[in-house]
């Protein structure tokens, strides 16, 4: 009698299972490239209404009113308000036309990395790529982590609290980054529904505070007088104070980071029934009302605050360690508006950063496993939501234990991924308006890019830790891209075999007897060439002439692809050879799914003839690693025998 497994044993096994199971759940539709890992599942093509996404993206973008008014009052001084009008005119006659048209070309929340990536074939297209996703990295990794640590910021400021939890903004920084975490591997399905309570709230008290602030500056009409005195002995003409803001508006950046999570979350839109997933017009739509009004919006109060705070607040308290550092307008609201509503400001704020990591996840989300994976330069559950969520989790626990949560600090590095995600959306919408042959629409572009590229530039200059973070992102991405490339180089990496009806008919003629197949990599294709191999594969192999074959060729498209269909398609040639003519990223992997179809359509093992392959093995892996070919046998071998592990049912391979 064979003894049973121990109770404890199976049921460890079962949690096991269970536990797999719901950290993988989903990866099936994200295989299928759904339209977001958190896009509502009832159809592809179903959403929610422009506004109510609005509120999902503006939990990133709104939030910024948090610690943007300081930003500005720190970088220009008096000139706040005049720097902030700049940064509202590039919003509006730059960013927005921009990310419009982005919209339109890729609506699948790709951005402009999509359009970029259609310029660029082979592996520069994919390091190019990979850089792009790096600076993306920045920016939603930062936008969670800055996020969070000035939510700690202000509940550490809160006077109520302050004796309490004083010197714990790291502490409750790393709390709020897990919380965030908590709600995606929970499923974030409503998480819509939370960010339109909180923008309302939130939006809702920055109007109070706003009319309090005005009120007090209408009240007090020497405020306007003694600031416009002062601009003008500080910074001469307003020619000068122009000048002097153009110069600044790098520090000024962070205003504009809402356009990326934006398109990020165009797959939540929803469209018109007669929307298709190749052409969502309706998503389009939506998603161009949702940047132009949340845009509108964020202007406004972008300039109202910058005035108010520069008016109200003395210049001492927005520096480090002053009481409006990083909280200019919850000073106010304690100020003007009492301690009571002040503290209902404070936990609104709070409630809007800490989800404005929500949105930069779900960007983080819908974008990794569009690319990492395809490529194969990630694993396969990278795909799933849940181990992605635990994985960006822990770079932002890293991030800010680097940072000390510090929002300053964190600054630079979130500007740089802002900046360099907006100049690559306006080189690519300026390079599709000019193969569109939109002469007009391509200068207004260049000159767009242009402005972005000086202001990426200047910021680099200004604040090079930034460039040095995005470098790190860009350096991780890479190196563990390949080595997961290197890891998944012998997986089968074919979604699905698909032949044509001459193909069909050579596998079905042959189904009755042994299937041979003979691997000929094509020269001349004359007559010669077939009769040769053919004598060739007999005498080595000492088969006799009643023997049937049939030959397979694989021409290499794009070797820095990893995973495709594979299209079969059968011909006759010099009126007697059969061959098969396939198209794949790599020979032996293309080779190997062929021969699993075949045997699984047949229920026959076929067999495969190939020559060995003269030159250093190591110097042929890398020709298989980088260009698709490479020592052809040996490896489509390991392939089939990582796909099946039944060396009783796995495909056989000659080699002479």
């Amino acid at each position: 009698m064979v003894p049973s497994a121990p109770a404890g044993s199976a049921s460890r096994g079962a949690i096991r299972h269970r536990a797999r199971a719901w950290m993988l759940e989903g990866l099936t539709d994200m295989a299928k490239r759904r339209p977001g890992p958190h896009a509502d599942r009832r159809s592809p093509h179903r959403g929610r209404r422009w506004w109510k996404v609005m509120c999902l993206t503006g939990v990133d973008y709104f939030s910024t009113l948090g610690y943007q008014p300081g930003i500005a009052a720190l970088a220009a001084g008096l000139l706040s308000p005049v720097a902030t009008l700049v940064l509202v005119l590039v919003t509006l006659a730059g960013a927005l036309p921009v990310y419009r048209r982005v919209a339109a070309e890729s609506p699948h929340g790709q951005g402009s990395i999509a359009m970029l990536e259609r310029l660029l074939p082979f592996w520069k297209g994919k390091l190019f790529v990979l850089a792009l996703l790096g600076f993306a990295a920045t920016d939603f990794l930062i936008t969670i982590t800055l996020s969070a640590a000035d939510a700690a910021t202000h509940l550490v400021e809160n006077p109520h609290v302050n004796s309490v939890l004083e010197h714990q903004q790291l502490l409750i920084t790393l709390v709020l980054v897990a919380l965030l975490s908590a709600v995606f591997l929970k499923g974030f399905l409503e998480a819509i529904e939370v960010a339109i309570v909180l923008v309302g709230l939130y939006l809702t008290l920055n109007v109070a505070v706003v009319a309090a602030g005005l009120w007090h500056v209408f009240a007090a009409p020497h405020v306007v007088t003694d600031w416009s005195r002062a601009l003008t002995t500080e910074h001469g003409d307003a020619l000068a104070m122009v000048g002097l803001a153009l110069l600044v508006f790098p520090k000024l950046a962070l205003g504009l980071s809402g356009f990326e999570t934006g398109v990020a979350v165009m797959p939540h839109i929803e469209g018109r029934p007669t929307d298709t997933e190749e052409c969502p017009t309706g998503r389009i739509r939506g998603a161009k009302k949702l940047l132009t009004t949340a845009a509108l919006v964020m202007s406004a109060f972008l300039i109202v605050t910058s005035f108010v705070t520069t008016l109200l607040i003395p210049e001492d308290a927005f520096k480090p360690g002053g009481e409006a550092n990083g909280r200019a307008l919850a000073y106010l609201a304690h100020r003007y508006l009492g301690s009571a509503f002040g503290t209902l400001y404070d936990l609104s704020t709070i409630a809007i950063l800490w989800f404005a990591g929500a949105s930069a996840m779900a960007g983080l989300l819908n974008l990794m496993p569009r690319y990492l994976p395809r490529y194969g330069m990630a694993p396969h559950w990278a795909r799933a939501v849940r181990p992605m969520v635990l994985v960006f989790t822990a770079v932002a626990f890293l991030v800010t234990w680097i940072f000390d949560a510090d929002v300053n600090a964190q600054g630079g590095a979130y500007a740089t991924g802002v900046l360099v995600l907006i100049s690559s959306a306006a080189v690519a919408v300026t390079i599709a308006a000019r193969r569109a042959g939109e002469r007009g629409r391509t200068i207004g572009y260049a000159a767009v890019a242009v402005v972005f590229l000086y202001t990426t530039v200047a910021n680099v200059v200004e604040r090079p830790d930034g460039v040095k973070i995005g470098a790190c992102f860009i350096g991780g991405i890479i190196l563990l891209s390949l080595l997961s490339r290197l890891a998944r180089a012998f997986e089968l990496r074919v979604t699905s075999v698909v032949l044509d009806g001459t193909a069909q008919r050579f596998i079905r003629d042959t189904a009755h007897r042994t299937i041979r197949f003979i691997a000929n990599e094509p020269g001349r294709r004359d007559m010669a060439e077939y009769r040769d191999k053919l004598q060739q594969t007999r005498t080595d192999h000492d088969l006799p002439p009643s023997e049937d074959f049939i030959f397979v060729e694989v021409t290499v498209g794009d070797p820095s692809e990893f995973e495709s269909e594979l299209r079969v398609r059968g011909e006759v040639l010099h009126g007697r050879y059969r061959v098969l003519r396939l198209e794949s990223s790599a020979v032996s992997n293309a080779l190997a799914a062929l021969l699993l179809h075949v045997r699984d359509e047949t229920g026959q093992r076929p067999h495969i003839y190939f020559e060995w392959t003269e030159g250093n093995p190591f110097a042929q892996f890398l020709r298989f690693f980088l260009f698709g070919h490479g020592d052809v046998a040996p490896v489509t071998r390991e392939v089939l025998r990582e796909a099946e592990p039944d060396r009783g049912r796995r495909p056989r391979v000659h080699v002479g």
